[in-house]
Order: structure tokens, then C-alpha cells, then sequence
């Protein structure tokens, strides 16, 4: 009996250390199936909001009012909600002031800075009321949960009237902020609903700057009452056109909708002509969206307007007369739009639009924020980024303050599509995905080196684990494991399913693997949950009769198949793939090739897609 235990003990030992074991994720449920797609009982809660607000720049304050209309879908009865009031990011007492950390640093120069840079600001809840009724409230920073007069049942339905403002700092923590009184670039501005759901219930998690957003999706209808002079992009449809175009505007914007090619609404000379006077009194522009997971707006007097249209979808672009790289800007747009709604799902919504400003680069619903950079590749890359954003997560709605891999990286990993298809030909298109790899060198430090699925509060290297190393994991999955076409297929239907949701890794894992048909456990392990390197070696090459013997090793800790490059004494060369299945048992595998040819030299990965540690002995002889 103790010779059997022992035996079995061993056995265990060999399967727990096995690149093939399969991955603890969350079993499958009723909510998250066993194929990646939402369950039969799958729910999600639902938010609209109905937003009154006003810009007063005399003191650059934002007042508002809105109607929270919150429906519960879950089976749970809830006692209190939370709710987001993320301006007190800006607080003097916030956790970010406290911390006090460095900015953040990507490739080409841009820096994010997750602070207010010093400037003391945050929101004042003035009343938060159901039912007439004040409502019992406590603030944590950038979280505040509020009692319930009476508890919410399962298909429960509640409408809050809160009152707020703030004032809105110069430079918003990379995400939103104002140019003195002449340009705002709105986003975080309204308290919102907490996001409930299965796995974690309420996800109060603070806003802190390095973790982004999760939210609920719902419908926005939004008044904005600004200076005159004004000219405001946002979220949503304009509602009241009349009140806030000119009939030469409106002629122009109609020739747009039916032009590829850009139209300028407001030209360079309008703009600067506008910006020098000062309109008397405001207006209000009215703004509806439906099925979106935030709203954000931009307002200045002195914005250009260009605008275009791909299949009904109007795609604009805002920018300063003196922005003289943003002349190409919705010629990028609108390539963009059309390559990700062609290559991985529809754009859902009417307009797709681009503000030029202070910010760095920033996201929301058909809305984003990008600077005007010099470098024409670097301009795009910046301006696709942004717009890849409405994939993921604004159509596939994933939890980024946990997982900004499924957000940054899977956008990432797109943008190196789009920017090779805007650049198709030039030296810059057809190796731009080459830098994933330098990146590798540069930041998969052992010992320094994080798994991407740590937390971004809690990362060291944030361009590394969010954005850089899942693109360069999906292009390995794409290249080297699943082919072109298979890889395209489920990833599309990965969209497909989660979009207007809230995919977990597990249903983006499960997804996968169902539509390939590969158990890919090996994959994900390596890739997200730790951080295996790669090394794989031509140990030796023998002949036996009229077959060549290729003695291959395995000597770091991740698994990828294998491609062989051999060059025989004639001349010629051949190459043979080898599934990652050869390292079933073990790190040591015979590759057998039947030839009469004396093989004089063997490389593997010839093509050098793989972020090997040693490149030294990928050939023999060495």
C-alpha cells in the first residue's frame, strides 16, 4: 500500500508540473457557459442617465443635475448601491495625491501623469434623493455607497436625483482637463452607477489613475449650457441641430454623410475668425446616445471641423487652427473605422469622432481625445489607438480596473493591424509589429518582469503587462498556434458574443479554444498567468540510413510549436512545422525527417516571430 501511495504521489508530481495541465480558471455556470458564450440565465444591470449640466468658464466649474434610472437584472435583493464620483481623484486627501507616484512612460515620449499635478479640486455631492427622499450616503475617495429607502429586489427598478459640481482641473490625470478657458476636454464628470455582477458583486474598486473603467451599459440623454461661442463633440447624436448649427454647417454636415472623402464644416479660416470674437450669452445643445457605457464631451470656439462618412457612420474630426498634423486626421479616421468594423465586427454606432487637445490619448464612447503629434506614423498610431478603444471596451465591455490586457492589449494588438494597413508598402508598415519583440527584450526582465494579469495599481511596467505584451502574445497565438483565418474567426466571435457584456478572462479563454479547436490551457498559463521565456534549441543533428535525426530541447519554461528550416549539402532548403504537441513527454523531442540529402545546416525559427531568450542556439551547427 505505501509502494502504491508513493507511486501515485509521483504521478501527481509529473502531471502538476506538465505545461499541459489544465488551468484553474472559474468553472463554467448557467450565467458563463463552458463554450466562452453568456449562459441561459446571463444578466447584467442597466443605468440611464438623463444629465442637465452647465459650463461656467468664468470660474471653469461644471453644475449639473441627472436622473439615475437603475434596473436590477441579478438575482440578488440589494440594500445599498455604490456609485463613482471619480473627480475626487483631485481631492487633497485622494489615495493618488498620497501615493504620489511617477508617470507612467510609453514608447515615442508620451508620458501620463495619473495626478491633477498638484491642483486640489473634487466633486460636491449637493443631494442625492429617491423618491423626493435624501438618501443616506458615504463617501470613500472615489467610491461613495449609498442606502436604499427600501431594498431592491430581483427585477427591481429605481430612479435617483442627484445634484453636483466641480471644478475642472487644468490637467485632469491624463484622461480629461482644459486649456485655460478655450478648450475642454470633458470625461470622469458625473456620478455613476458601480458596476454589479456575477463574479464580484458590487466592484467598488477606487479610481486611483493607473486602472481604468467598468461600467454599465444604458441610455444617455444629455443637455450641455456653455458660452455661445462654442462648438461641442460628445457621446451621442446632436438632438437639437437648428438650435446649434448653422444652416451652412447643416449643408456642409449633409455633404459629408454622403462623402469618402473629408468635408471642412468649419474651416481654418472660420475657426480663427470665430476664436476672436466673443459671442454674447450660451447655448444649449442637446446630445442623446443609446446602448453606450459612459459620455464624454469636448467644447472649444475655436475648432476646425472636417467630417466624412463610411457607410453611415459620420466620422469627424475637431482640432485647433494652428494643428496643421491633424489635416490628415480624418483621412486616418476614417481608414480606422473601416478597418476594424471590416476586420473584427460593425461599428455600432452614428458617428465615430476625434478631438485634437491637451490630452494624450484617451477613450469613450464614440468619442475619443488625441494630441497633434508631428511624426505622421506616430499621429496615427495615437489616433487608431484611440478609435480601436470602441472594440474593446466600449462595444466588449471587460473590467479594466482588473484586466487591462483585455482592453490596452487586445487594442494594441489590432492598432499593429490597422497601422500596417494605413502604411501598406513602406518600410515603417511592414515592420512597424517588429518593435513587440525589441519590446520583449527591453522589459521581460527576470525577476522584474509581472504576469499580465496583475492588477495596474499594482504594476511596475504598465505599457509592458497592458499593452505591448498581450499585442505580442495575440500575434504568437495568431502566427504561430491557430493560423491567420482560424485566429480571425474566433476572435471575431469573441467580439460577437460579448459585445453590450462583461467578458471575464475565462469566457475570452473559452471562446477561443471552442471556436479553434485547440486546448490552448499551455498557451494562457505561459502567457498571462506567469512569466515563462522561451528557449528553444538544435541540441544536435545525426543521420541514421535515409533519415535525419534533429535532437531538439525545450529549456525554458513556456512551449510553442516549433518550425524547422533545414538547409541540406545541395543547396536547397526546406521547412518542416512541428505542433506544440512534441513536448507532450517532455522537454526533449527527435524530430525524424526522411531524406537521403546530407542536412549541413538547422534553424529554428527561421523567421525570428518569437521572443526566444537565446537566440545562440536556435541553429546548428552553432
Amino acid at each position: 500500500m505505501l509502494m502504491l501511495m508513493a507511486v501515485l504521489a509521483c504521478q501527481s508530481q509529473v502531471a502538476d508540473s506538465s505545461p499541459f495541465r489544465a488551468l484553474a480558471v472559474p468553472p463554467p455556470n448557467r450565467v458563463r457557459s463552458a463554450s466562452g458564450a453568456p449562459g441561459p440565465d446571463y444578466w447584467q444591470q442597466r443605468a440611464d442617465y438623463v444629465i442637465r449640466a452647465t459650463l461656467d468658464t468664468a470660474g471653469s466649474v461644471i453644475r449639473g443635475s441627472e436622473r439615475i434610472h437603475y434596473e436590477n437584472h441579478s438575482p440578488d435583493t440589494l440594500a445599498f448601491v455604490w456609485v463613482q464620483i471619480e473627480q475626487n481623484i483631485f481631492a487633497k486627501n485622494s489615495v493618488t495625491y498620497a501615493l504620489n507616484q511617477p508617470p507612467l512612460h510609453f514608447a515615442g515620449g508620451a508620458v501620463f501623469d495619473f495626478t491633477g499635478k498638484g491642483f486640489i479640486g473634487g466633486i460636491t455631492i449637493e443631494r442625492f434623493r429617491a423618491a423626493g427622499r435624501e438618501l443616506g450616503r458615504s463617501e470613500y475617495g472615489t467610491m461613495m455607497r449609498v442606502e436604499l429607502p427600501r431594498t431592491l429586489p430581483p427585477r427591481g427598478t429605481i430612479d435617483f436625483d442627484v445634484a453636483w459640481d466641480f471644478p475642472v482641473p487644468p490637467y485632469g490625470g491624463g484622461r480629461m482637463g482644459r486649456i485655460g478657458t478655450r478648450l475642454y476636454e470633458i470625461g470622469q464628470w458625473y456620478p455613476r452607477m458601480v458596476v454589479y455582477d456575477d463574479v464580484q458583486g458590487w466592484n467598488p474598486l477606487p479610481y486611483i489613475g493607473a486602472g481604468e473603467f467598468y461600467l454599465e451599459y444604458g441610455d444617455f440623454d444629455v443637455t450641455l449650457t456653455l458660452p455661445a461661442g462654442f462648438v461641442v463633440a460628445a457621446t451621442g447624436t446632436v438632438a437639437n441641430p437648428l438650435a446649434v448649427w448653422s444652416a451652412e454647417q447643416r449643408a456642409r454636415l449633409a455633404q459629408a454623410r454622403a462623402s469618402t472623402e473629408g468635408v471642412q464644416v468649419i474651416t481654418k479660416a472660420e475657426a480663427t475668425a470665430r476664436g476672436a470674437q466673443r459671442a454674447p450669452g450660451t447655448k444649449t445643445w442637446h446630445f442623446t446616445a443609446q446602448r453606450v457605457r459612459d459620455f464624454a464631451w469636448a467644447a472649444s470656439p475655436d475648432f476646425r471641423w472636417d467630417a466624412s462618412a463610411w457607410k453611415g457612420i459620420l466620422i469627424q474630426t475637431f482640432y485647433r487652427p494652428d494643428a496643421v498634423p491633424w489635416e490628415e486626421a480624418n483621412r486616418m479616421a476614417w481608414f480606422t473605422i473601416k478597418h476594424f468594423s471590416e476586420t473584427w465586427g460593425m461599428y455600432p454606432w452614428p458617428h465615430a469622432t476625434t478631438v485634437e487637445g491637451l490630452i494624450e490619448g484617451m477613450e469613450y464612447p464614440m468619442l475619443t481625445f488625441v494630441p497633434a503629434i508631428d511624426r505622421r506614423e506616430d499621429q496615427y498610431w495615437v489616433l487608431t489607438h484611440e478609435f480601436g478603444h470602441e472594440w474593446f471596451p466600449m462595444m466588449v465591455g471587460s473590467d479594466e480596473r482588473r484586466y487591462p490586457w483585455m482592453d490596452e492589449g487586445f487594442n494594441t494588438f489590432i492598432d499593429y493591424g490597422s497601422a500596417e494597413g494605413y502604411f501598406k508598402g513602406t518600410a515603417y508598415g511592414d515592420t512597424v509589429r517588429r518593435e513587440l519583440l525589441t519590446d520583449y527584450r527591453v522589459s521581460a526582465v527576470p525577476g522584474a518582469e509581472q504576469p499580465l494579469i496583475t492588477k495596474p495599481v499594482e504594476s511596475r511596467d504598465l505599457a509592458w503587462t497592458a499593452y505591448q505584451k498581450p499585442a505580442l502574445m495575440l500575434t504568437i497565438l495568431r502566427d504561430a498556434v491557430l493560423g491567420n483565418d482560424t485566429f480571425e474567426r474566433a476572435l471575431r466571435e469573441y467580439v460577437r458574443r460579448w459585445s453590450f457584456r462583461h467578458p471575464q478572462p475565462a469566457d475570452f479563454f473559452r471562446t477561443i479554444e471552442n471556436v479553434s479547436g485547440r486546448d490552448l490551457d499551455w498557451f494562457w498559463r505561459a502567457w498571462v498567468y506567469t512569466t515563462a521565456r522561451l528557449d528553444q534549441s538544435v541540441d544536435s543533428v545525426t543521420a541514421a540510413g535515409d533519415t535525419a535525426l534533429v535532437f531538439l530541447s525545450n529549456r525554458g519554461q513556456m512551449v510553442l510549436p516549433v518550425t524547422l528550416e533545414l538547409r541540406y549539402a545541395d543547396g536547397s532548403t526546406e521547412t518542416r512545422d512541428l505542433p506544440v504537441e512534441m513536448w507532450n513527454l517532455g522537454s526533449r523531442f527527435t524530430a525524424r525527417v526522411g531524406t537521403n540529402k546530407a542536412v549541413t545546416r538547422v534553424v529554428i525559427d527561421p523567421h525570428a516571430i518569437y521572443p526566444d531568450v537565446d537566440r545562440a542556439n536556435n541553429r546548428w551547427p552553432r
